[in-house]
């Protein structure tokens, strides 16, 4: 389903193909020769969405903006299965394994990989060519790679990133879920004027 948010409808090149299951909504632009399986969601709230020549995202993956933070996924990259990006920047090349997660602010270099189940988190950068293994964690800038069962380590990494603040635009003292839940509300709220383009 195509549809249109706050104003901005989809532009996809004449070469692309979005499954009759996917969703692309409001300011996205899809490059020539992009493929969107199906169940994809691809929902630009706020800022852009470009999706360059020939990226692959495939079946239940979502890939969404903010208003804070566009995303922009280079040329010749695959987005696998279920995975999770939001608000950063793929370079070309670049392959998002199945259930992989890039955060708010996230840049990742030309031909890094990131695979299943790795997440690379907000404000964290992969140098061109870095792999994250399955499941492990990257995070900072340039990201340290780390695995899952250090969590101690990757928190002393993450905290100083400030993820209330990145994402939500709120201090982390006043970061409960009430305050988080009301901003989403009303950001989400905002699709009750969306319209069905083709």
């Amino acid at each position: 389903m195509i549809l249109s948010h706050a104003g901005k409808r989809p532009e996809i090149h004449p070469t692309a193909w979005v499954a009759p299951s996917a969703t692309v909504c409001g300011d996205v632009v899809l490059g020539k020769d992009a493929r969107v399986s199906h169940g994809a969601t691809i929902i630009a709230e706020g800022g852009r969405i470009e999706i360059g020549e020939r990226c692959i995202v495939l079946e239940n993956a979502v890939i969404r903006s903010t208003a804070r933070h566009s995303t922009k996924i280079g040329a010749f990259c695959l987005v696998g299965p279920c995975a999770h990006l939001v608000g950063c920047t793929l370079e070309e090349e670049v392959f998002v394994a199945t259930g992989a997660a890039v955060f708010h602010a996230a840049h990742l270099e030309r031909e890094s990989e990131i695979r299943v189940h790795g997440t690379v988190h907000l404000r964290s950068r992969l140098t061109s060519g870095t792999t994250v293994p399955i499941g492990w964690v990257a995070v900072g800038d340039p990201a340290h790679l780390l695995p899952p069962d250090r969590h101690e380590e990757i928190w002393g990494h993450q905290m100083p990133l400030d993820f209330p603040k990145t994402a939500y635009g709120v201090e982390r003292e006043a970061a409960g879920m009430r305050v988080v839940t009301q901003r989403m509300a009303d950001l989400l709220g905002a699709h009750v004027d969306d319209e069905v383009v083709g």
